[in-house]
């Protein structure tokens, strides 16, 4: 019987979830720490053994939310009480608690939900934008559950089309479960300054899936090519360290090639990966030819 792939609350769009069937065939068959720099939503390490898990993100929102859910991890009762709480206090619709009944397992929400939402953006804007169970809500609840702040630093994510629903609850309590039993030790900081303060062991893995130079995506608006000569460049700083790794990256993608990329993959490891990536704003399947570079 196949593993089964959990994927995380945070509903990243184009996260690895999808793709860790392949993936995880390449990872070796013993982890002392699993390191990720770039943890994103987390669906990796979700769906890997390991000893210990040291997770980082440059993006400390992300690891608020993170921090804020595993610190249910063994109270998770708890959890669903005070997010149920607030979904009948703002009047959202929930699919899953059947508010409304009528409205079965999913809805076009939008409409339905949009004053509330905006109520309770309202409310996690003016309060400091510091109640981590407030912004899950936003997310959830949100256009295509991103993570957008304006320069004010004001959440300004419109509501979107789904609400609290099964596939939340069943997330929620796979990452829970994760979460007890791996106990990740979150960090937010440059990739390369979380890996300069790593005393490596023999049988790590860094695993990293950093914004692709060549696609699209709103998450990959800061990345350029120095950040990409960076990346190579910590790279191969871990290969003579004697430090296993693993990355996730596209060499092509609609047309465009990643160069820089793909002539450093040449002196490692490449596997194909099956890939249609989706971004935030298109929906549409897009060819990609990504790869998982290995040095071992």
């Amino acid at each position: 019987m196949k593993d089964r792939i959990v994927r995380s609350p945070l509903f990243y769009v184009g996260d690895k979830r999808k793709l860790m069937p392949q993936i995880k065939t390449h990872f070796p068959s013993h982890i002392d720490r699993f390191i990720e720099p770039f943890v994103g939503g987390g669906s990796v390490f979700m769906n890997v053994d390991a000893d210990g898990f040291l997770l980082n993100d440059l993006n400390h929102i992300v690891i608020q939310i993170h921090s804020m859910l595993s610190s249910y991890c063994d109270r998770k009762d708890d959890f669903f009480r005070e997010v149920f709480s607030l979904i009948q206090k703002y009047g959202l619709t929930s699919s899953f608690l059947g508010i409304p009944q009528e409205r079965g397992k999913s809805c076009d929400c939008k409409d339905v939900n949009r004053e509330a939402y905006n109520r309770m953006k309202t409310d996690f804007n003016s309060g400091g934008r510091k109640d981590g169970m407030l912004l899950y809500l936003l997310i959830i609840y949100g256009f295509n559950h991103m993570i957008r702040f304006n320069k004010k630093g004001e959440f300004n994510l419109p509501v979107g089309n789904l609400d609290f629903n099964e596939n939340v609850y069943n997330a929620l309590n796979d990452y829970f479960a994760q979460t007890e039993r791996k106990q990740p030790q979150w960090h937010s900081q440059d990739f390369k300054a979380f890996l300069a303060e790593i005393e490596f062991r023999k049988d790590d893995l860094v695993y990293l899936d950093p914004p692709y130079l060549i696609s699209s995506s709103e998450y990959n608006k800061m990345w350029n090519e120095e950040c990409e000569c960076n990346l190579i460049t910590e790279m191969d700083r871990l290969d003579a360290m004697g430090v296993r790794f693993a990355v996730s990256n596209a060499i092509t993608y609609r047309g465009k090639k990643n160069d820089i990329f793909g002539e450093w993959a040449k002196k490692y490891n490449i596997h194909p990966i099956s890939s249609n990536y989706i971004s935030y704003w298109d929906n549409s399947r897009k060819e990609s030819g990504e790869v998982l570079v290995t040095n071992y």
